[in-house]
C-alpha cells in the first residue's frame, strides 16, 4: 500500500534544497499548500523582458497517484491569455506524470515554456519597433522627396496652370478697359470727393498775389484804336 503522506514529505524536502529562496511552504496539514516562484532568463537585460510568475501546488490525498491542484498567482509581464494557457499546458503535463512525484518535472516544463514565450515577446517588441522606425524613415523620405511627376500629372498641371494664367489675364485685361471708359463725369460720379478737391485747394492755400507792376505800362496803350480797327 502507497504512503501518500510519506512520499509528499519525502518530495517537500527534495524541493526545498533544490529552491531554497523560491519555495515558500504556506500548509503542512491536512496536506501540503506550496508556492514556487519562476522567472525567465534576462538576455536582454531589460526588466520589462522578464516574466515572473508564481506556482501554486496543493497536493490531493491520493497524489502522486492523482495529479496535484495547480494555480498561477502573481503573473508579470504575462498577459492573461498566456496564463490561461501556461495553466492548461501544466496540467496536461501533470497528466502525463500520473503515478510518480512531479513537481520539480512541472517547474522544469513552466521555466521552459516561459522563457520560450519571453522570446517570443521580445522578438515581437523588437519587430513592431522596427516597423515603427521604418515607417517614420519612410515618413520623412517623402517629406524631401515630394510627389513623383508623371506625364499625366505634368500635362494635368500645365493644363491647370495654362487655365489660370488665361483667367487671370483676362481679368486684368477687362479692368483695363473698364477704365479706359470711364468719362470724366463718370470718374466724378464714382469718387464725389474729386468735386471738393480743388475748393479744398483753394481753401488751404494763400491768397494770390498779383504783381501791379505788370499793368503800369496799360495806360500808353491805345486800346481804343485798337478796338476800332478790330470792327472796321
Amino acid at each position: 500500500m502507497t504512503d501518500y503522506q510519506e512520499e509528499q514529505k519525502n518530495e517537500i524536502g527534495a524541493l526545498e534544497s533544490i529552491y531554497p529562496s523560491e519555495l515558500t511552504v504556506l500548509l503542512e496539514e491536512p496536506f501540503y499548500v506550496f508556492t514556487l516562484d519562476l522567472s525567465t532568463e534576462n538576455s536582454s537585460n531589460d526588466p520589462d523582458h522578464i516574466i515572473s510568475v508564481c506556482l501554486k501546488f496543493t497536493y490531493t490525498p491520493h497524489y502522486p497517484d492523482e495529479e496535484p491542484l495547480i494555480e498561477i498567482e502573481n503573473c508579470e509581464n504575462l498577459e492573461d491569455d498566456d496564463s490561461e494557457e501556461l495553466l492548461k499546458f501544466l496540467q496536461n503535463e501533470a497528466q502525463e506524470n500520473l503515478g510518480m512525484v512531479m513537481i520539480f518535472t512541472l517547474v522544469s516544463a513552466a521555466l521552459e515554456w516561459l522563457n520560450q514565450r519571453g522570446e517570443e515577446i521580445v522578438k515581437k517588441k523588437q519587430e513592431e519597433e522596427e516597423k515603427r522606425k521604418q515607417q517614420q524613415e519612410e515618413e520623412e523620405t517623402k517629406k524631401f522627396e515630394g510627389t513623383r511627376v508623371t506625364i499625366e500629372t505634368f500635362l494635368f498641371w500645365k493644363a491647370q496652370f495654362d487655365l489660370e494664367r488665361a483667367t487671370l489675364s483676362k481679368q486684368q485685361k477687362t479692368k483695363e478697359d473698364a477704365i479706359k471708359k470711364i468719362t470724366g463725369r463718370e470718374l466724378f460720379e464714382k469718387d464725389c470727393s474729386l468735386i471738393l478737391s480743388d475748393l479744398e485747394f483753394c481753401q488751404d492755400g494763400d491768397d494770390v498775389k498779383v504783381d501791379e507792376s505788370l499793368f503800369q505800362e496799360l495806360d500808353d496803350l491805345d486800346l481804343e484804336e485798337d478796338f476800332n480797327d478790330l470792327e472796321s
